[in-house]
């Protein structure tokens, strides 16, 4: 085991993966000789050089496309977006092309690429650098997409992504990448796609979140009295219904925490599930503590925006004492 902060855990599954399989290449604007903006490629040209490691023009719709025949064509591409704001000029080329071509070609070609990019916000970033827009991929059928919490996950998610036959979206929540050390294997490992992580086990109510969320949810029930049961889905879609499902068939109640937007967002999905399956099982309405339907704020107010400890706690004392 070695002590490992976010970007380091990542780092260390794309040599790896490099290592492992010469089909497995990086591309996107500044991955190679400058590591990208947080340096998570860090050393990975001067190692794999410039063919596995490549520095391309500023265009994200040229990255997916190329991103997409390369993975066509038999390699394994890591693509980069430097922001998930970035990826939105480059959309057409994952939602008609990348996540289409499987059925498109009944089967005859996939699309075994990943397209890492850095989302969320917390470190008083520019506009289109904060947003957690996850629900639009989760939205879109032949996507998975992934957004890990911390270090140990970060490498097995990545190193599962890679091996996926299919294209996988993989979020890294920037405002953790390096907020959080924990032990991490130096030997590869993978954790399954779609299978959520009980984090911690409760009897007294669920509590459902993911990426950056996790590390304000656990410090919030630190101060609370009651036994929560702490899911963290790893993956956000394919959604791990089912281990949901059986978490508030035990406890009776459910609160959701997203840093995204609430209006048609993942932890509506979720609610919608737990409605529709473990209705008769809730003992309070399900509360989320999500972001607001607005365009994320500069960094004076991002704060605001974020869900704080405080609405945390309030969310669970209102599903503790519904009457």
């Amino acid at each position: 085991m070695t002590v490992m902060n976010m970007v380091e855990a990542l780092n260390d599954a794309l040599r790896i993966a490099m290592k492992e399989d010469e089909r497995v290449m990086i591309l996107g604007e500044d991955v190679g000789k400058e590591g990208g903006v947080f340096r998570v490629t860090s050393g990975l040209q001067q190692e794999f050089g410039e063919e596995r490691a490549v520095d391309t023009p500023l265009s994200e719709g040229g990255i997916f496309g190329t991103s997409i025949g390369l993975a066509i064509g038999g390699m394994i591409p890591v693509c980069e977006a430097q922001f998930s704001g970035f990826i939105y000029p480059g959309f057409d080329q994952l939602i008609s092309h990348a996540a289409r071509m499987r059925t498109r070609s009944r089967g005859k070609y996939a699309v075994p690429l990943v397209l890492r990019s850095p989302c969320s916000g917390g470190i008083r970033a520019l506009e289109h650098h904060s947003e957690s827009m996850e629900a639009i991929y989760a939205h879109t059928p032949g996507l998975k997409v992934v957004m890990p919490s911390g270090p140990y996950d970060a490498k097995g998610l990545l190193l599962a992504a890679i091996k996926d036959p299919d294209p996988v979206i993989f979020l890294e929540p920037k405002r953790v990448y390096r907020a959080i050390k924990e032990e991490v294997p130096q030997e590869a490992y993978e954790i399954e796609l779609g299978k959520a992580n009980i984090v911690n086990e409760g009897s007294d109510l669920t509590l459902v979140t993911w990426g950056a969320m996790l590390r304000d949810v656990k410090k919030a029930l630190e101060e609370s009295e009651y036994s929560a049961e702490i899911i963290d889905l790893r993956t956000i879609s394919p959604l791990d219904t089912q281990t949901i499902i059986d978490s508030v068939n035990k406890t009776g109640r459910l609160v959701i925490v997203q840093e995204a937007p609430r209006e048609c967002s993942v932890s509506s999905e979720i609610a919608a599930q737990v409605v529709q399956k473990a209705l008769t099982s809730l003992l309070a309405p399900i509360e989320r503590v999500t972001g607001f339907d607005t365009i994320f704020p500069l960094y004076q107010n991002e704060l605001l925006y974020l869900p704080s400890k405080e609405r945390i706690l309030k969310a669970i004392d209102k599903v503790m004492h519904f009457d």
